[in-house]
């Protein structure tokens, strides 16, 4: 698996909600240099827990697309001699 990376702004987003939930909920200010190392830390230790459950999730509706796709293929079939 390749690494999870944020842009620059991307990481200036989750930082400032990082610094914000660390006030909000905590009562604890954390500066943006420790908002971002947060960040880096569980992007390479929880971020492929969080990845593949985002995989699991697209296949499970792929699948479920993929079986009304063919149900409504099949709903097109022509009677024939094979199928009465």
């Amino acid at each position: 698996m390749t690494e999870i990376t944020f842009s620059k702004e991307e990481k200036e987003i989750i930082s400032k909600r990082v610094q914000r939930y660390f006030n909000d909920e905590l009562d604890q200010e954390i500066g943006q240099f420790d908002a971002l190392f947060l960040i880096d830390f569980f992007a390479k230790e929880m971020g492929g827990y969080f990845y593949n459950r985002g995989l699991y999730d697209a296949q499970a509706i792929l699948e479920r697309r993929l079986e009304e796709l063919s149900e409504t293929i099949y709903e097109l079939e022509k009677v024939t001699e094979f199928r009465r």
